[in-house]
Formats: C-alpha cells, sequence, structure tokens
C-alpha cells in the first residue's frame, strides 16, 4: 500500500516537473564564452548570448559539473563571493582531468569528453535551478504555435545531451540534484557529498560518490573518542542534509555502542541571526564537563563558531573533533589558531595530485579563457582590479596580467581535487568499458549516440581502477567508496606556527599515534570529557537515570566486594573482601594462643595446682600408714586428689590448638574431674550422714561405710559420667570446625575466624551438669551434717568446701553465658571455665588436705595413734556434744550442766585435735 502511494507520488511529482520544463523559454539556455553551440544540420548558424554562470566545453560526449563556485549570497542574492578552493580549484581539476582523459590513447580513443559546468553558488534551491539544463535535451518541444515574423517556423538549437554529471559538493545540494536526475536516468558521480542519507539506494539510486558516507566517517569519530577516553560529548551540526545526517549517524552510533553519551545536540540555522553563535557557545557550556563538542558543520558555521568561542573567553575549554567539512582547511582557524589548537579533524584519505599544481601554476587570462569565473578568481587571488569591468570594487592596483599563481600569492591545492579527479576518471572508465563492449572500433558509434542512463549506472557501479592518488577506486552496491580517512590534529609548535599534523589514519578500524597528541599550551596530558569521573577501586557506580554516562560511586560497604562497574556482591561466608574491595579472601583463622595474657593467667593456676596436688599425693603415699591419712580416708582421698588433679589437668587440652585428638581430650576430661572430686564428696558426705541417722535409732552400724563400698559407689557415679561421654562419642565423633560468627565484625578488616572443637553451649552444660547435680547433692548432705563434731569427722570442712564451690560455680554461670556476643568470647570463655576449674579444685585441696600435710609435716607429733574407741561409743560422744551445743544456746553465760557427761569417758584436752577413723572400728 505505501509502496503505491509513493510510486503515484512520484509519478505527479514527474509529470509536474515535466509540465514546468515545457514552460520554459523555447530557446537555448547557454553558450559558451569559447566557442559557438552547435545546431541541426543544414540550419544557418545563430548568434547566442553569452552567460558567466556556465561553461561548455565541446565533445563527444557531455559531462554534466556542479561546483560551489560562489558562497551563499545574503538578503536574497542568490550567490555571494567567490570561492577560490572549494569552486575554483575544484572546477579546474574537473577541467585538467577532461584534457588528461583526451589525450589519453588508451582511454576512449578517438572520443572526446566535453563538460557543462554549472555554479551552485553553495545553495540547493540555486543548484535545482541551474540542474534544469541537464535535462533540457530529454525533453521534446512543440513548436507548432509558434511562428517567425516572416511566417517560417521557428529554428531551435539542439541543447547537448548530458550522459553523467559529476558533483555536487554540498549533500544538500546533491539530495536536491539526484532527486531530479535520477527521474531522467542520469547517473551522478559526487566528489564531496557524504551525508548517510545518499546511501540509501531506493531513493537515490543513479548516485554514487567517490568519497566515503559519514556514516564512515561517524564510526571513525566514534573511535577517536572511544579512544580518547571520553563518554560525555555534545554535538554541533549545521542545518541541513550534511550536517543533520552526520550527526545522527554519530548519535546511532553512540546508542548501539553504550559507550558514549550525548549532553545535548546543538544545531545551526541556515541564516544565522545576530548572536547565535554566542548563544551557541553558552548553550555549550551549559554541560560544562562535555568538552568535547562533534561538529558536522560546513566551513563558515565553524569559523563563526571558533570566534564566538574566542569571545566568550573559552579558549583552550573546548575539544574539537571536526568532521571533513573542516578537514585541514586553513580558513576557519585564520586569526582564531589558539582558539582551535589541539582540535581534531578527519578528512577522506587523500593525497597532493602534483601534475594538478603544475597544471593550475601554468594558468593565465591568455590561456584558460574557458574558465568564465577565471578573471574574478585573478581579482580575487592577487587583490588586483582587471580593467574598468573588473569585479573587484575599490581596489587601489590594477592587474598586469602576468601575475603568477603561486609565485605572487600563495597557493595550496584544495583537499578535493583529487576527489574530483578520480569521479571524472570513473565515469570515463565506465564510457570506455561501456564503449569497448557497443562500438566495434575506435570513435563513438551509433551505438552509443542515444545511451541508457541505468546501463551507464551498472558500467559506473563496476569500475575498479587505481586513483589519482594510488589508492583503488570502487564503489558498493550503495554506490559509496570504502572508508578511509587521515586523522589531523591542529597544533602549535615551539615557534608559535600553527600546522595540522597527521596523528593517525582509519580504514574500517582506528589507528591513532597517542604520542603526537599535543594539546594547549604544550601540554601532553590527555584532557577529559567525561560526566563523572572514574570509581575508586571497591566502588560500584550507580547510574543517573536519564544519564547513563553519569553516575555516583558508593563503596562497597560490609562483606561486600566489587563484582562489577554497577554491583556489589556479598563474599561467601567464610571469605571478607580484600584491601581493594575487588575480590575476596580467606578470612583469617585464630586459635587461644599460649602466650595470650587470657591463656597464661589459667596455665599458672593451673601448674600450681598442679604441683600441690602432686606434692599433697606424694606426701600421703609417703605417710600412707599415719592416723591423719588413714582417718583421711586413704582411698577415698587418692580418689579425690585424682579428680583435683585432673581438673588442673584440663586447662591444657582446652588452651591447645583444636585438633580431633584434643577434642577428644576435652570432652573426655572436661567434666571428669568435677566428677572425680564430686562423687568422693558426695560418698563421704554421704556416709557421715548415714552414720549419724543410724546412731540415732540403734547401736549397730549402718551398712556400704566399708572403704570397698565406698570406692564402688564412687566408681558407679563415675562411670555414669563416663557413659555419657561414651554415649556422646558414637552419637557425634569429635572434630573441629571454624566458626566465622563469633568474631564476625562490621569491619571485615576486623574478622577472623575461631578454630573451635565441636562442643556447643549446650554440650557444655551437659558435660558438667551432672558434676554439678553431684555437687549439689553433695551440698545438701554436707548441710545436714553440719552439727557432726569436726573432732570426729570431716563434715564442716567438706561442707565449706562445698559453699565455696558452689559459689564459685554461680558465679561461673553469668560469666560465661553473659559473654556470648562478646568479641572476646572465645578466651573469656576459656579462661574463666579453666579458672573456675581450677578455683573448686584449690578449694578442695585447701580446705581439705593442706591442714593435714601441714600437720603431718610440721607437727608429726600429733600424727600419732589414739585409743581405739567402739562405734557406740562414737556415736554416743557425738550425740551428746550435739545436746550441749544446743544447751549452751539455750543457758545464759554459756552454763551448761554436766549431767548430761555422766557414764562418758573424759576425753582429750580441746586443744588437741583428736583423728578418729571409722575404717579401724568393726562395723
Amino acid at each position: 500500500m505505501a509502496r503505491d502511494s509513493r510510486h503515484a507520488w512520484r509519478s505527479l511529482c514527474r509529470r509536474l516537473f515535466l509540465l514546468l520544463l515545457l514552460l520554459l523559454p523555447m530557446v537555448s539556455s547557454t553558450s559558451s564564452s569559447s566557442s559557438n553551440q552547435k545546431v541541426a544540420p543544414g540550419e544557418p548558424q545563430l548568434a547566442q548570448p553569452e552567460h558567466a554562470h556556465s561553461i561548455r566545453l565541446d565533445g563527444d560526449i557531455i559531462l554534466g559539473g556542479l561546483f560551489p563556485v560562489h558562497a551563499r549570497g545574503e538578503r536574497g542574492v542568490p550567490c555571494g563571493e567567490l570561492k577560490k578552493e572549494k569552486g575554483i580549484h575544484r572546477l579546474e581539476a574537473m577541467l585538467f582531468a577532461i584534457d588528461l582523459i583526451n589525450k589519453d590513447p588508451d582511454l576512449l580513443p578517438n572520443v572526446t569528453l566535453g563538460a557543462r559546468i554549472l555554479d551552485t553558488c553553495s545553495r540547493d534551491t540555486y543548484a535545482l535551478e541551474q540542474s534544469l539544463t541537464f535535462v533540457q535535451a530529454l525533453i521534446e518541444r512543440d513548436g507548432s504555435d509558434v511562428r517567425c515574423a516572416n511566417g517560417d517556423p521557428p529554428i531551435f538549437a539542439k541543447p547537448d545531451k548530458v550522459v553523467g554529471v559529476i558533483g555536487a559538493a554540498a549533500s544538500s545540494v546533491s539530495i536536491m540534484v539526484a532527486n531530479i536526475l535520477r527521474l531522467f536516468k542520469i547517473p551522478q558521480v559526487s566528489y564531496a557529498s557524504t551525508a548517510p542519507e545518499l546511501s540509501d539506494n531506493v531513493r537515490y539510486d543513479f548516485f554514487s560518490r567517490v568519497v566515503p558516507p559519514d556514516s564512515y566517517q561517524a564510526q571513525a569519530m566514534m573511535d577517536i573518542v572511544t579512544a580518547m577516553g571520553w563518554n560525555y560529548v555534545s554535538t554541533l551540526a549545521s542545518e541541513g542534509n550534511y550536517g543533520e545526517s552526520g550527526v545522527e549517524a554519530f548519535i546511532h552510533i553512540s546508542r548501539e555502542s553504550g559507550g558514549v553519551c550525548i549532553a545535548q545536540s546543538v544545531k545551526v540555522p541556515r541564516e544565522p541571526r545576530p548572536g547565535e553563535f554566542d548563544k551557541t557557545i553558552l548553550r555549550l557550556l551549559e554541560t560544562p564537563n562535555a568538552r568535547a563538542v562533534i561538529m558536522f558543520a560546513n566551513e563558515d558555521d565553524i569559523r563563526r563558531i571558533l570566534d564566538a568561542a574566542k569571545r566568550n573567553n573559552q579558549t583552550g575549554h573546548f575539544l574539537w573533533v571536526g568532521s571533513d567539512s573542516w578537514g585541514s582547511k586553513i580558513s576557519p582557524v585564520v586569526q582564531q589558531e589558539k582558539v582551535a589548537e589541539g582540535a581534531i579533524t578527519i578528512l577522506p584519505k587523500r593525497a597532493s595530485v602534483d601534475a594538478f599544481d603544475r597544471y593550475f601554476r601554468s594558468r593565465s587570462l591568455s590561456n584558460n579563457r574557458r574558465n568564465v569565473w577565471f578573471a574574478e578568481f585573478w581579482e580575487e587571488n592577487f587583490g588586483c582590479k582587471l580593467g574598468m569591468h573588473g569585479k573587484k570594487p575599490g581596489s587601489p592596483k590594477k592587474c598586469t596580467g602576468l601575475e603568477k599563481v603561486g609565485r605572487d600569492s600563495t597557493y595550496e591545492q584544495e583537499g578535493k581535487v583529487q576527489f574530483v579527479m578520480d569521479a571524472v576518471y570513473a565515469m570515463a572508465h565506465a564510457l570506455h568499458r561501456m564503449h569497448r563492449d557497443r562500438c566495434s572500433g575506435p570513435g563513438l558509434c551509433s551505438a552509443m549516440a542515444n545511451m541508457d542512463g541505468k546501463e551507464l549506472l551498472s558500467y559506473i557501479r563496476a569500475v575498479n581502477f587505481n586513483g589519482s592518488a594510488g589508492t583503488p577506486i570502487t564503489f558498493n552496491e550503495n554506490g559509496d567508496a570504502p572508508g578511509r580517512y587521515d586523522i589531523f590534529q591542529y597544533q602549535i609548535n615551539n615557534r608559535s606556527t600553527a600546522e595540522y599534523k597527521v596523528i593517525g589514519h582509519w580504514t574500517n578500524q582506528l589507528h591513532l599515534n597517542m604520542e603526537a597528541l599535543q594539546w594547549a599550551s604544550g601540554d601532553w596530558s590527555l584532557p577529559g570529557s567525561v560526566c563523572s569521573l572514574p570509581c575508586r577501586t571497591g566502588e560500584r557506580k550507580k547510574v543517573v537515570k536519564g544519564a547513563p554516562c553519569c553516575w555516583h560511586c558508593e563503596r562497597c560497604e560490609g562483606y561486600h566486594f566489587q563484582a562489577s562497574q554497577f554491583t556489589c556482591e556479598l563474599c561467601s561466608y567464610e571469605q571478607r573482601p580484600d584491601q581493594n574491595r575487588t575480590g575476596c579472601q580467606p578470612i583469617p583463622i585464630i586459635k587461644l594462643e599460649w602466650s595470650s595474657p587470657w591463656a597464661v593467667v589459667p596455665i599458672f593456676i593451673s601448674v600450681l595446682g598442679i604441683v600441690a596436688t602432686t606434692f599433697v599425693i606424694l606426701t600421703f603415699v609417703r605417710h600412707n600408714d599415719t592416723p591423719i591419712v588413714r582417718a583421711a580416708g586413704r582411698e577415698m582421698s587418692y580418689v579425690l586428689l585424682t579428680g583435683i588433679f585432673l581438673c588442673y589437668v584440663i586447662t591444657f587440652p582446652m588452651i591447645a590448638a583444636p585438633d580431633v585428638l584434643v577434642c577428644s581430650f576435652r570432652r573426655i576430661f572436661l567434666g571428669l574431674g568435677m566428677c572425680f572430686s564430686n562423687a568422693a564428696l558426695l560418698t563421704k558426705t554421704n556416709r557421715i550422714h548415714r552414720i549419724f541417722e543410724q546412731g540415732k535409732k540403734a547401736v549397730t552400724a549402718p551398712r556400704f561405710i566399708s572403704p570397698t563400698s565406698q570406692l564402688f559407689i564412687t566408681f558407679f557415679l563415675i562411670s555414669l559420667q563416663l557413659l555419657g561421654v561414651l554415649i556422646w562419642f558414637a552419637a557425634d565423633p569429635p572434630h573441629t570446625f571454624v566458626d566465622f560468627g563469633e568474631q564476625r565484625m562490621p569491619d571485615p578488616e576486623k574478622a577472623r575466624g575461631v578454630l573451635k572443637c565441636d562442643i556447643s553451649d549446650l554440650s557444655l552444660i551437659c558435660s558438667l551438669g551432672y558434676s554439678i547435680l553431684l555437687m549439689v547433692t553433695c551440698t545438701v548432705y554436707a548441710i545436714k551434717t553440719r552439727g557432726v563434731p569436726e573432732t570426729f569427722n570431716e563434715a564442716k570442712p567438706i561442707g565449706f568446701t562445698m559453699y565455696t564451690t558452689c559459689i564459685i560455680w554461680l558465679a561461673f554461670i553469668p560469666i560465661f553465658f553473659g559473654t556470648a556476643q562478646s568479641a572476646e568470647r572465645m578466651y573469656i570463655q576459656t579462661a574463666t571455665l579453666t579458672v573456675s576449674l581450677s578455683l573448686s579444685a584449690s578449694v578442695s585441696l585447701g580446705m581439705l588436705y593442706m591442714p593435714k600435710v601441714y600437720t603431718i609435716i610440721f607437727h608429726p607429733e600429733q600424727n600419732v595413734p589414739k585409743r581405739k574407741r567402739s562405734f557406740k561409743a562414737i556415736v554416743t560422744v557425738a550425740t551428746m556434744t550435739s545436746k550441749l551445743s544446743q544447751l549452751a544456746a539455750e543457758r545464759p553465760n554459756g552454763e551448761v550442766k554436766t549431767e548430761l557427761c555422766e557414764g562418758v569417758e573424759p576425753t582429750v584436752s580441746s586443744t588437741k585435735t583428736t583423728y578418729v577413723s571409722y575404717t579401724n572400728h568393726a562395723i
């Protein structure tokens, strides 16, 4: 549907255009100043008026030419000042190429190329009017209604048939002209139009060009920006197809690559108002971080932009990146060298054609009359005036005609001369191949008299030859030449002279010499054009919404590391971020060291306890048969001393580096030492309690009070602890693990993993719980036997021992479990547990055995045998002593009657301690 409407619209446009052409004057519109037009055979030759807006050269085949000889006029005037380089140089390049082809015996032999060259005045609408000349020969004219004054039919001068057109320069002009030439199937080869829009082979199917399109140029400029590390740039375009299409291609590439953001796009109007360029500079300054400015602007706009930057004191701020319209031209930077310093420009790869230099330097007013604009160029180039009719008003100097180009004026070959010659040669090579296929011999044959433009186009697209610069000239399916660019930088050297220096080239990819770059004031450091500075290591980018090249930097906190530019990820549980937060590293593993103060104090106490316990055991062994040792109950004393020794020894496995063996020792001995001590004390207190309870009822001794029975009971209680440990071993074999949660500090640098045995707090409670149960039970019996006289037994020392031990463990519980969240948990809990065990053992050792050892060593006279007593006498004395104690509490002044003492044997003086051994009495 859309295609049908498009064809209908094109058909309507073509009809309207033909109607317009039919209304044109029915006379020839042009004639050459150097030769007369040809007329039909047999017709008289008529004088034709001269027109100073075109050049005509006779030939067998006529090529059209479109050149911006003049600039765009102002205030409604179509043409302005003469363009010496972009106009005259390029025009002369076409004439020079035609001369070379006509002299070449191998290229179009005996076929002469002619030309019809028009001035576009750098304006697309004016160029459109001029280009109508190329299609006049293709329109039939009806003269039936026209009669001369004498009644004879009129004679029409037949216009030249143009087979192909060279040009135009500006893309806007080429687009306008291409829409007309395609209607009449006239191929067109441009030497300077680079708009990407012209690559559309459907809309501009008869258009070709020897310069690469701006899509290649935009890619090359994007590669330059990327190589510079710039990701935030502005664009500046001249209104029209060239500027807008170039910027559009650049923006499209930047979106696809995703590495460059456009801060803003500024457009310069075709007819800028006063102050427009100052406003443009101020607008670019609204995003000061976007220092790089991508310019697809014409030469005049570039010059005025640089001038506005200079007026606004922005010299050195902007980093200009110019397209081929800037290239290596001098005119945009004249008197503005400082503000243009450092500008990077791009230009299709070219070379100066030495033969053209020789040709152009030899041109003079006498030998170049075919160029109708050469006299105007002469005046402009030498600053003089040619007679009364000269076009340079107010010039004080008259031209002599003997001036010489390059000697009396500066001369530098214009950059597109090579491409103009390549475009002419491309057309010539296509015509040569067509002539070779159609004509059997030299000269123009009848088969080429009416040339088919579509067929000629196919020959043009198939050419492949080396151009004037030695580079191959080819076209792709869209009529585009391959992309080959030179990269320049405008630099001011030490002699304060400015020049364009080649810093690289682009042929499908960028090759840039970064060391050759030089910026303002001889600065070799690369300037920046970024919205946000790069984040430091360990920081992620938080992109600003709508501006992907702008971001805020956020540091990866806690245990997170920088996984990518935009994300932070959490390290695994056993790892922490490294110093740069770019990865993770294992958390250091620690254990309680022997040199730690938390270990030194428990070890010191333990060593003292072991030494003291060993001393007591050795003393008891040496005095094994003495009354004191026998009265203390030798068998039970050794069991109790073993438990005390184990309570001291457990300190070392608790502090040692955990492994399977150490963990096994911890499980076995953690509660075993207390179990030995408490089981022995419980058996003793229980025996005392049963003896005196039995004495109140009868004089017979209770059962199971012999040493063997006591040992059996004690080991039975201990076996329960061992049984629990065995079950624990079977259910959960001992092993080590690293606790990363205990010292997982907010600051990862302080995080540590603690090497531990697999003994949880619950397991610890269960292991010690049984021993604590024995301790509590023993304390209960100690309370019950508190009334038994100390003369006859150890009830009271045992009671004091148990009370103290209970206080120690009551203090242990809040300290141990209250520090569960402390950073020093491992140290505090280990020290608390080991010290508590050592203190418990020390209390038992100090209260129960140190007095005995003191007596054995320092008062051996008291360690003698005493008269044996029967069980009945012992119980009776104990009962009476208890009653005396009660009466003493009831009688005032401590008066105690002696009636209870009747029948009782006198006892040893109270100042002497009597040791009674129950084991010596018959039970």
